[in-house]
């Protein structure tokens, strides 16, 4: 999913949990809101490693561009590749940000936020591929050992 998606489901999400519990405040909702999308920096991260570049436009061009080649393909072929790496989506940084979340609220918000993220990501892998990547970390680097990288 593009940022500029993740942004508008965001900001959705995050007002409607700020009228259904306003208790949370406004910072609450600004922590919810940009940490539904923020947590794509993985991404930009795995640009620089990938293509040596820091430009963020780069990034994004270098990303757009696969995708549609990646989309392409027929539905089989996609299931052959995996698409990267990326260390901030994976239920085990849920589990340490709802660990954390006992400390303080603040990552409670934050892992609200992050769950969202990762829920439309599963949304949108279900219409890419026939498998749900970025579930575990773990199970990701286990398995994209055997797919081939698309790049």
């Amino acid at each position: 999913m593009y940022p500029k998606q993740h942004i508008i489901f965001g900001i959705i999400f995050s007002a409607s949990l700020f009228f259904l519990f306003p208790q949370i405040g406004l910072i609450g909702f600004f922590i919810v809101f940009l940490s539904s999308f923020l947590i794509d920096v993985d991404h930009y991260l795995y640009s620089v490693y990938k293509k040596k570049d820091l430009s963020l436009k780069n990034a994004y061009n270098w990303f757009t561009k696969n995708k549609k080649i990646f989309l392409s393909l027929p539905r089989k072929q996609r299931n052959g590749f995996y698409r990267g790496f990326y260390f901030l989506h994976g239920i085990e940084v849920l589990i340490i940000l709802f660990l954390f979340s006992f400390f303080s609220k603040y990552f409670f918000f934050i892992f609200i936020g992050v769950a969202f993220h990762l829920l439309l990501d599963s949304v949108d892998q279900t219409i890419d591929w026939d498998r749900i990547d970025k579930f575990s970390l773990i199970y990701d680097f286990i398995k994209f050992k055997k797919l081939k990288v698309f790049e």
